[in-house]
């Protein structure tokens, strides 16, 4: 192709999947063969991949065909008056970003998968407010289901130092000058794309600036006098590893009660547990996947070990828990020291010394080949038994 006609290939298909969209090399094939267009191997080179069988298309304006896509500073020209270029959002560059995420290799679809697919898919307003133990995939969930809709996101982690200017905007220096720069709330309303409230629990009443937004009607920026209307699309998800009634245990520290009101707005609640043994066996055989290293026996004795551990946890034996998140440390850490104890050792290292020796040794004997209902009596309660001894400690 010449570089014309690369252009006008560049130009045809960012109007289908957008400028800067992340396409499979299926994606790119398939619409050049219905399109009549020659095989566009150029597209598929080392400077335009950024994953796995995954390309970025070049972005128009912001780099020329051949080279690699970078960011460029919008400006506006100094005659424009500064009110008329706040309402045109000038003071960004999201528009020219690619804010659909990237495919995470290895993911397994699993528990409330399909119902939020469902909620992404309808395009409509509709609140969700997801909650859930640590390292159980709400974020990663969320994100998977928009990579597989190639529809944008924009996560924004709160904290208890999250206030209106970091969610709606405010003034910043931009090029010499004081200017108006929206926030990602008001960014995600304009692009009309899902804005993802991660840790939301860990906020506090200042997050009672997105009452409005939360009923879907717009929000009004006093600091420029302007009244923002979402754009068809637009849509919140907020992740929290409570449901916003704070931590009594002490498990989450920070976590805050969260206004009623604003809890009020989400249209529905969905509640994540962790996943069933065979559904984890599989995630964790996709890690292992994922990092070149895939041991079955080795997974199967991981999800084994995890389930007795939550077992003994949801009887309040214990006060910790071993997390899908903390497996796929475990089969990582696995591929890079090939050693499968030393990989169990460094991963549950973050545990009090009492906790992880006996969960060090009830591994050991699930790896010994131990029967599963053996270790659901005795090393429940010698996990137990440990966790006591630490109380008895410590008093």
């Amino acid at each position: 192709m010449t570089n014309s006609e690369k252009t006008k290939f560049i130009d045809a298909i960012s109007k289908k999947y957008g400028q800067g969209a992340v396409l499979s090399r299926s994606d790119i094939n398939t619409f050049a063969t219905k399109n009549g267009y020659a095989n566009p191997s150029w597209l598929k080179k080392p400077e335009y991949k950024v994953g796995h069988g995954q390309y970025k298309l070049p972005v128009e304006g912001v780099a020329t065909v051949g080279k690699l896509v970078s960011e460029k500073t919008v400006e506006v020209p100094k005659s424009v008056p500064q009110d008329a270029a706040v309402v045109n959002l000038f003071a960004t560059h999201m528009e020219t970003e690619n804010l659909v995420p990237s495919k995470f290799q290895g993911f397994v679809p699993w528990g409330h998968y399909k119902t939020m697919k469902q909620v992404v898919s309808s395009g409509m307003f509709y609140p969700v407010f997801i909650t859930g133990l640590s390292g159980n995939g709400k974020t990663l969930m969320v994100e998977q289901i928009h990579a597989e809709q190639k529809k944008e996101l924009i996560r924004v982690n709160i904290t208890i130092e999250t206030d209106e200017d970091d969610l709606l905007g405010g003034f910043r220096l931009v090029n010499g000058e004081t200017k108006f720069v929206p926030g990602p709330v008001i960014e995600a309303m304009d692009k009309g794309c899902t804005l993802l409230l991660d840790e939301c629990d860990l906020g506090s009443n200042k997050l009672m600036c997105l009452q409005p937004v939360l009923e879907g009607k717009g929000v009004y920026l006093k600091k420029v006098n302007k009244w923002i209307t979402p754009k068809e699309g637009f849509n919140v998800i907020a992740t929290a590893n409570t449901k916003g009634k704070g931590s009594e245990d002490g498990r989450f520290i920070g976590t805050n009660i969260l206004n009623e009101a604003f809890l009020e707005r989400f249209a529905v609640t969905i509640e994540q547990p962790y996943p069933a043994k065979s559904v984890e066996q599989k995630i964790v055989l996709g890690s292992m996947t994922k990092y070149d290293k895939v041991d079955k026996k080795f997974a199967e004795n991981l999800c084994t070990w995890a389930e007795v551990i939550r077992k003994t946890f949801y009887e309040g034996g214990i006060d910790e828990i071993i997390s899908t998140r903390r497996l796929d440390h475990i089969a990582k850490a696995y591929s890079i020291f090939n050693d499968k104890l030393k990989a169990v050792e460094l991963c549950v290292n973050r545990f009090d010394d009492d906790t992880k020796e006996s969960f060090i040794n009830l591994y050991t004997k699930i790896d010994a080949g131990v029967k599963v209902e053996d270790l659901n009596t005795d090393d429940q309660t010698e996990i137990q038994h440990d966790e006591e001894s630490v109380e008895s400690t410590t008093q």
